[in-house]
């Protein structure tokens, strides 16, 4: 299994106590996967995939990557994991003042020594330009490689985002909400291109609020409700009846906290 979690808790310091965000989670996502994970807001999921891009480790239970423990690795051998796991956030992350093609290569950086890093970044070696290069004109950018970030569209950000994951080379890409500030055809167009880079061979787990969308384009769900694993199921045998229980002020005709999951999706479920 590329990841595998079992008994997995996470909680947090409150001020009438320990919060728990995640309690008791288990399951596995084989190489080549693609997952959405669903719920409402609080259900765990922004805490999840801290834990799967192994920004925050468990509480109790085991994360594994690869097979693993990421809980019992030291700085180097969790750096050298962290490179082959890409993740595209809600928010590109592009540094304003670097180009396009600067800023995909900053997907190479975790490669680097730091030696390395200051020679490739001083003058980047023609095999690291080429990658680079290839990368934009994946996402259809290369015409735009010399530009600021700050100059760039919403969705060339975006695309940029998903270049620096193709220069990465991970074996596994973690996306959060990376379409919910994309307009509808945008989004298309971008869920396309990263659909793309998981068709090469590596997984893809995302997080999403919008469930019409997920059931469309994944064929996995895990739908998480309260910290817990509510319903792991093929989109095909995820029901209207099962959406109700995960989303039950939305069935209800109650917004969630945020006003993001879709309550006609309960009607599009297959």
């Amino acid at each position: 299994m590329i990841f595998s979690l079992r008994g997995v808790r996470r909680s947090f310091a409150g001020r009438g106590g320990p919060v728990t965000a995640l309690d008791g989670l288990s399951f596995d996502v084989a190489p080549g996967e693609r997952v959405v994970v669903l719920g409402p807001s609080g259900a765990g999921k922004t805490t999840l995939f801290a834990l799967l891009n192994t920004t925050l480790r468990p509480t109790e239970g085991t994360v594994r990557f690869e097979g693993e423990d990421v809980n019992g690795l030291p700085r180097r051998a969790l750096r050298a994991l962290r490179r082959r796991i890409g993740t595209v956030f809600q928010q590109p992350r592009l540094v304003p003042s670097l180009s396009a093609r600067e800023n995909a290569l900053l997907g190479r950086a975790g490669h680097w020594s730091f030696t390395a890093a200051l020679a490739a970044w001083v003058r980047p070696s023609r095999g690291e330009l080429e990658r680079v290069d290839a990368a934009l004109a994946a996402v259809g950018l290369l015409h735009r490689a010399s530009a600021r970030g700050d100059e760039l569209s919403g969705g060339e950000q975006q695309r940029v985002a998903i270049a620096r994951v193709l220069v990465q080379e991970p074996s596994a890409v973690l996306a959060d909400e990376p379409f919910s500030s994309l307009d509808p055809a945008l989004r298309e167009s971008m869920a396309g291109l990263l659909f793309g880079v998981a068709a090469r061979g590596r997984t893809l787990v995302a997080v999403m609020h919008d469930v019409d969308f997920a059931l469309r384009h994944f064929p996995r769900v895990v739908g998480l409700r309260a910290g817990k694993v509510a319903f792991d199921l093929p989109t095909s045998q995820v029901t209207p009846a099962l959406l109700q229980q995960l989303y039950p002020a939305a069935a209800a005709g109650r917004p969630e906290p945020q006003g993001r999951e879709r309550a006609d999706a309960f009607a599009c479920a297959r």
